[in-house]
């Protein structure tokens, strides 16, 4: 555990009586509209549902994970390292954004989810997200998988989410380690994924909805057809809507480094058993929100800023178990 001085102790303190306060009695308990296809078609995918590490409490009561100091001290760490990939050397991504629409209420897919082997100081996600804004004006909501040996202590893989309503300069925090999500379920932020997929074999699936309440505008957070709980839109400057969804993966590493693997560590081939995958992938517009849209090919921008370490392939309309899908990930390597 790394050292720290009698101020940051002072100042660990303080932000761990502010993390861990006393519950709050007032919570919005479930979104004031869903429309009918707001679940994920989880029933039709090629996989299994992920099974999560649950935590059983009195009725009426969730679990609320308590933030530690060792918690606190590898979050302080890692965060000054994962920062958004247009920031930061040895961050790198591959993703999909459609390019057809301007303004965003939700955004869903389901993901296969995997135990990518990492360094201690490296993490390795797959995620979507909503985003508005730009520079130190952008506000962003993620939620996803990722491994992070720094942030856990240990090479699990977990569900995770990160916000920010100033590109990550002032504002916004892993999980529940700094005041925001507001939780309304036994499924938690943070939580250990104890099953993974199997390259050639069964493919563990989590399927995520991120969407907004048309009333309280706040960002509610689905997982396999569960609301575990909201982003309040306070948090937010001007994430009254998306002006951009995405899809994908993203690594990161120290630049003195090889980056860590993307995925299940290989490049998108068309096998759903092999490269990690999104499929069932939709947003709501300004059109609608009660119908869900997919961007075809045409509509979609693909990227992956290091080609030989990653690859992104964005199907389009395959029908059947994928719906809309793609693929992303690949081994690292020397890529930065």
């Amino acid at each position: 555990m790394m050292q720290i001085t009698y101020k940051e102790d002072l100042e660990l303190e303080r932000q761990l009586k502010l993390i861990n306060k006393l519950p709050i009695k007032s919570i919005q308990k479930k979104p004031s509209f869903r429309h009918t296809k707001a679940k994920a078609n989880i029933n039709d995918s090629p996989g299994k549902q992920v099974r999560f590490e649950k935590v059983l409490c009195p009725t009426g009561t969730v679990p609320i994970r308590r933030t530690t100091r060792e918690d606190l001290i590898r979050a302080n760490s890692s965060l000054n390292t994962e920062i958004l990939a247009e920031d930061s050397p040895g961050t790198h991504v591959a993703e999909v954004i459609p390019t057809n629409e301007k303004t965003f209420y939700g955004v869903k897919g389901v993901t296969s989810v995997w135990n990518p082997k990492v360094n201690k100081d490296q993490t390795s996600a797959g995620h979507l997200w909503v985003q508005k804004g730009e520079g130190d004006g952008l506000n962003k909501i993620i939620i996803g998988w990722h491994v992070s040996p720094q942030l856990y202590g240990d090479d699990g893989t977990y569900i995770y989410s990160r916000w920010t309503s100033d590109n990550f300069k002032s504002t916004g925090c892993y999980n529940v380690r700094c005041s925001g999500f507001v939780q309304t379920s036994e499924v938690y932020i943070g939580a250990r994924i104890p099953e993974t997929s199997v390259y050639g074999g069964v493919s563990a699936e989590l399927a995520i909805y991120l969407s907004q309440d048309p009333i309280t505008k706040n960002w509610w957070v689905n997982l396999v057809n569960t609301d575990v709980g909201y982003f309040p839109a306070a948090l937010f400057s001007n994430l009254d809507s998306g002006d951009q969804v995405g899809w994908g993966g993203k690594t990161t590493t120290s630049t003195s480094t090889s980056s860590p693997p993307m995925g299940s560590g290989h490049f998108p081939d068309d096998d759903y058993v092999h490269a990690c995958y999104f499929i069932h992938i939709t947003y709501q517009n300004e059109t609608s929100r009660e119908h869900d849209y997919s961007p075809q090919v045409y509509e979609a921008k693909q990227i992956s800023d290091k080609e030989n370490c990653y690859g992104i392939a964005y199907y389009g309309n395959q029908l059947g178990r994928a719906g809309f899908a793609l693929q992303y990930g690949g081994p690292g390597g020397a890529c930065n």
